[in-house]
This record gives structure tokens, C-alpha cells and sequence, in this order.
């Protein structure tokens, strides 16, 4: 389609000491930075279909707030990132507490973290992030978690600016922290572009659900989170052009079957091999044997300990005070899915 890039982005609403509530409201007129990787079937956390019950303002049947605490701590560090950048790097950092609308494609939003300017005056956006440090390797030999970019290209396509930088914390000394800098690609941003339209007009204007896919477990915990409720009894009648399918996974789950079989005999062979350690090793919980070829093999039998309550103990606990069972105890749901084939 080529690109217009005359355009400055249009100011939808100011955040400034607005609540969450309303954010949110705004967030459901087109689809903001953390949605693009999602809409385009690119996201760890959500599907599309995820995105298009949001815009809906569709509430979730499960509320699950496992991941709340790293969300807090992201938003808390959020300035904290912002400074650590501005130090090494030397540029004006600034903040803009309103939510952008795209003039030429208003489906497009962005509530931006913070701005640069470099000493040459360029100015660009700064998107601020904190992980975990065992995810530090998504962002070795320069990379940047795929995920983020989109998230980036989506706001220098809003914003019409041609720089931007991802900023990350792992932990609290400054070998935990990098930044990684991107330049807008326009082939790129145009068919991002392409792909929010598509979802924006095809789905999200006339009411149409997108067909649910992406990885497996993100699939899973979708349809929990909006279709928790799935107690009815009755069969469902699916139709035969899905046995194909159907029979790749009753194999696939055949020879995981018997992977897993022979994963417990193995193992059991393991500690039939270590038991003999064990018992040289007495009451020391290490030990060391050096072999005829000067090999070092190091071992070690630490005692390890759980604390936890049997599932006795807990029948107990709610026969004799069932008061603090009841405070305590929580209930869990999950589900087996299985396929039984039967030859006719």
C-alpha cells in the first residue's frame, strides 16, 4: 500500500491520575502496543482471540492473578529503568501521560512508557521492561525478545518516529541491566499494519470470534479463561474429517506412553547403581573418587526437606477444625485430555 509518513499522532485522551478502570475503557478502541504481538499470533502470554474478548469487554470466567506480582514489580521499576538508561546513555528522558491514536489508522494506539532525545536532538520512544534473570539469554549477541519489537514497531508506527529502545532490568547491579535499540523498518510496520487492520475490521468491528491457535498451552489456558465453566455431560459429535487429527494424537500420546515407561525403568536402574554410593558414603553427605584416568567424580547425598501437610493430615485438620480448613483450603480444577480409539 506504501506508506504515508506525513502525519503527526493524534492525543485520543490524557492519563494523567486517571483509574485503571478507564484506561481500560480506553485501551477497547483500537488495539495498543502490548496487543500487536498477540494479534498477530506472536505472543507468549495471550492469542488473538484473548484480544478480541478485551476489546469487547468481555470479562474472564477465570480471574487467575498468578502473574500479579511480576506485573506490579514491572510497573513500580518502570521509572527506575527509565533512569538507569538515561545515566548510561547520556539522553533526556521525559514522559507523556496520554494514550496516541494513529490519524491515518485510528484502530492503532499507544500509551508509550517513556521518550528519548540523543544529543543530535533524535527523538524516539523508550519502551522500559523488567524479567527474570533466567530469561537474560533471550536478549544475548543484541537480540530482543520478538514480542517487545512489535511492541516497539507498533508505537514508532503511532508516533511516526524512526528510533526506538527497549530497555530491560534482570536484577540489582548494572550487569543486570541492557538496552537494545531499534530502528523502524517500514516494510515491517507496513505489514503489521496490514495484519491489526485485518484483525481490527474483520473481528473486532463486526462481533466475529478469530479462530483460536498458537501454542498449546497458551491455547489451554485461553479456553480456561473464558470458558471455565464446561460441565455438560453430553457428547459432542465431531465431525470425521477430524479423526486424522485425532489419530496423531492418540499416537503421539502412545509413544510418550511408552517414552515414559522406559524413563521409570531407567530410573529405577539409576538408583539400583547409586544405592551402593549411598551406603559408602555412611553419614557424610559427599564424596569424591578419583578414577584411573584422573576423571574427579563428585557426589553428593543431601538430605532435603518439604514442609507440607499428607492428605491425611488434611482430613483431620477438616474433621476437627473445619473453620480453618475452610479458611485455608483451596480448590484447583485441571483437566486430562485423552482419546480413546476403538477399531470397528
Amino acid at each position: 500500500m506504501g506508506l504515508n509518513l506525513n502525519y503527526t499522532a493524534d492525543v485520543l485522551v490524557s492519563t494523567e491520575d486517571m483509574q485503571e478502570e478507564t484506561w481500560l475503557q480506553y485501551r477497547r478502541n483500537g488495539i495498543g502496543g502490548s496487543d500487536a504481538a498477540a494479534v498477530i499470533g506472536l505472543s507468549p502470554y495471550k492469542t488473538a482471540r484473548d484480544v478480541y474478548f478485551e476489546k469487547l469487554g468481555r470479562e474472564p470466567e477465570d480471574n487467575n492473578t498468578s502473574g500479579w506480582v511480576a506485573m506490579e514489580v514491572g510497573k513500580r521499576l518502570e521509572d527506575l529503568v527509565a533512569a538507569i538508561f538515561a545515566k548510561k546513555t547520556g539522553f533526556r528522558i521525559w514522559q507523556e501521560k496520554v494514550m496516541y491514536r494513529h490519524p491515518l489508522f485510528p484502530f492503532m494506539l499507544a500509551d508509550v512508557d517513556y521518550f528519548f532525545e540523543t544529543s543530535d536532538g533524535t527523538v524516539g520512544i523508550l519502551e522500559c521492561k523488567t524479567a527474570n534473570i533466567h530469561t537474560k539469554e533471550k536478549w544475548e549477541n543484541d537480540a530482543v525478545p520478538y514480542h517487545y519489537e512489535v511492541q516497539c514497531r507498533h508505537y514508532m508506527a503511532v508516533k511516526n518516529l524512526d528510533i526506538a529502545y527497549c530497555a530491560c532490568l534482570f536484577g540489582n547491579s548494572e550487569n543486570d541491566f541492557v538496552f537494545r535499540r531499534i530502528d523502524r523498518d517500514l516494510d515491517f510496520e507496513e505489514n503489521l499494519i496490514l495484519q491489526e487492520e485485518s484483525f481490527w475490521t474483520e473481528y473486532v468491528e463486526p462481533r466475529i470470534e478469530p479462530a483460536l491457535g498458537g501454542d498449546g498451552d497458551l491455547v489451554l489456558a485461553s479456553l480456561k479463561r473464558y470458558q471455565m465453566q464446561r460441565n455438560n455431560p453430553d457428547e459432542v459429535l465431531i465431525e470425521s474429517d477430524y479423526g486424522e487429527a485425532l489419530e496423531l494424537i492418540y499416537r503421539m500420546k502412545s509413544e510418550k506412553a511408552a517414552i515414559d515407561s522406559n524413563s521409570r525403568k531407567l530410573e529405577q536402574k539409576i538408583k539400583t547403581a547409586y544405592a551402593k554410593f549411598a551406603e559408602m558414603l555412611g553419614n557424610a553427605t559427599k564424596g569424591l573418587c578419583v578414577a584411573a584416568d584422573g576423571s574427579e567424580y563428585h557426589i553428593s547425598y543431601k538430605p532435603m526437606q518439604r514442609t507440607g501437610i499428607t492428605k491425611d493430615n488434611l482430613q483431620k485438620m477438616k474433621l476437627n477444625d473445619s473453620k480453618l480448613y475452610e479458611k485455608y483450603a483451596t480448590t484447583t480444577e485441571s483437566r486430562v485430555f485423552q482419546v480413546k480409539k476403538i477399531v470397528k
